[in-house]
């Protein structure tokens, strides 16, 4: 049985998992201490308005039902974050897209930190005394 995220700690727990990006999404996943399989999906303000974030989480929602059976991790959280780029995608090619980023995961290989925004206290920026 495959159930689905609903509260703030469990979505802020799998960002501190493994991330693997695509041009629609970022997978993040991270085990659950025998939870069963859930997944979650995020779509912020900036993609666009409400009837273009409706849309993409329908098509994620359609996404992670069709490959999570076959392709997820047991016992792991799974959370989709929608990037812009996501609405006009084609929907074969994220389906191919997420089997690849869930197989990265199962391989225990997550998308290097190097391109990630440093935290608050670590900016660095601004004139140095």
């Amino acid at each position: 049985m495959i159930s689905v995220l609903t509260k703030r700690a469990d979505f802020l727990a799998a960002n501190a998992g493994l991330r693997n990006a695509r041009a629609g999404f970022v997978l993040l996943t991270r085990p659950n201490d025998g939870q069963g399989m859930r997944y979650g999906i995020t779509v912020t303000k900036k993609i666009g308005n409400a009837v273009v974030r409706n849309r993409m989480k329908r098509r994620f929602r359609e996404l992670l039902r069709a490959a999570l059976p076959q392709h997820g991790l047991p016992d792991h959280d799974h959370v989709l974050i929608g990037r812009a780029g996501g609405v006009e995608r084609d929907f074969h090619l994220m389906s191919e897209e997420l089997a690849k980023a869930l197989e990265r995961a199962r391989e225990g290989r997550g998308d290097p930190a190097g391109g990630r925004r440093p935290r608050k206290g670590d900016r660095r920026g601004g004139r140095r005394k």
